[in-house]
């Protein structure tokens, strides 16, 4: 993709089906749509695939980019978010976000921050990641679809705490010791590995479609070469996957608070606005923040972030999602469900 940044050797791994990371026993509900005689050919998988793509792919990509956004800020991993610099080149710019280590760190972030404040830092890094994840679980109708979606998303985190140590997955794991949902730890493992947030959401986009195409060859007999000719053929669709749950970024990934003594212990902040025992979903979302002349800033604009002019108190982040795609896959939430009770199965979902 023009312009991206990143490691793209990490980009790989992660999206390597060989990964041992258990996304080889789910099958994306086709199983369950071959059980039932919706996909019984090239055809049928073709129009399940864009279909998939098209609604829980998109999801999920977004919610990967997300997650690599927010995993981009933690300590150590800042360095990384940029991708690497050509020699004698500048580095390239990460978020605005990623560069204040108030929210990370407490106060200034300096090496003589107060114990309270680093406590109350790592408590808010907790509080975010469990949002985020309560935004996944939003997006996920089916019990069936949250429990396997938990159930790779600890796999993955477990593997990628091996391949790739930060201290974004360690946060990730102890804000979520039931495991996070799948595309969560894809973007946090992502950002651990030197990725950008696009990457996360094509490494997201491909791994929507190819589990269900391999799927298909080892339950129908399909040809190999037939079915990955329908990837090739869906590339662009996941590119402009990819570009969309980024575009849904631009307006709403984070909203800066002013993290001081104040705003740590401040119940707006720690009870309400992150408490995980809140429902989730697009409509408790913060707003978007604002630009100059009411203009929304993107993510990725120069200068400081809102709040951070000079002389004022470092600014901390929250999350507010509420731009993140709720495309609604009923059909899908149906063959999950169904699968659950099928005795006989050769996949896990």
């Amino acid at each position: 993709m023009d312009g991206m940044r990143g490691d793209p050797a990490a980009l790989l791994l992660l999206a390597d089906s060989r990964l041992p990371a258990g996304g080889h026993a789910h099958s994306g509900g086709v199983e369950e749509a071959v059980r039932l005689g919706t996909v019984t050919d090239v055809d049928d998988l073709a129009r399940f695939l864009r279909g998939r793509l098209a609604t829980a792919g998109l999801v999920t990509a977004a919610l990967s980019a997300a997650a690599c956004e927010l995993a981009a800020g933690e300590p150590d991993v800042v360095g990384r978010a940029g991708g690497t610099a050509a020699a004698g080149s500048p580095a390239p710019p990460v978020r605005p976000y990623a560069m204040d280590a108030s929210w990370r760190t407490g106060g200034n972030g300096g090496p003589g921050a107060a114990a309270s404040e680093v406590a109350a830092a790592e408590d808010l890094r907790r509080r975010l990641w469990r949002r985020l994840d309560d935004e996944a679980d939003a997006r996920t109708a089916s019990p069936a679809q949250r429990e396997a979606a938990r159930t790779q998303g600890r796999l993955l985190l477990r593997t990628a705490r091996r391949l790739w140590p930060s201290p974004a997955l360690e946060t990730l794991a102890r804000a979520i010791p039931e495991g996070p949902h799948h595309p969560i730890a894809l973007g946090a493992a992502a950002a651990s590995a030197g990725c950008e947030p696009q990457q996360a959401a094509l490494a997201a986009a491909y791994t929507s479609v190819t589990g269900p195409a391999t799927a298909a060859v080892r339950l129908l007999g399909l040809d190999p070469v037939t079915v990955h000719r329908l990837l090739a053929d869906l590339a662009p669709a996941l590119n402009d996957a990819a570009h969309a749950a980024c575009a849904s970024l631009m307006d709403t990934v984070l909203t800066d608070t002013t993290l001081t003594d104040t705003t740590l212990t401040d119940p707006a902040l720690t009870d309400a606005a992150l408490d995980d025992t809140t429902p989730a979903g697009p409509a408790l979302s913060g707003p978007a923040p604002s630009g100059p002349a009411g203009m929304d800033a993107s993510p990725g604009s120069a200068g400081p972030p809102p709040g951070d002019a000079p002389g004022s108190a470092q600014t901390g982040w929250r999350g507010g999602w509420a731009g993140l795609p709720g495309h609604s896959a009923p059909a899908l939430d149906l063959l999950a469900e169904g699968h659950l009770a099928n005795p006989m199965k050769l996949f896990v979902s």
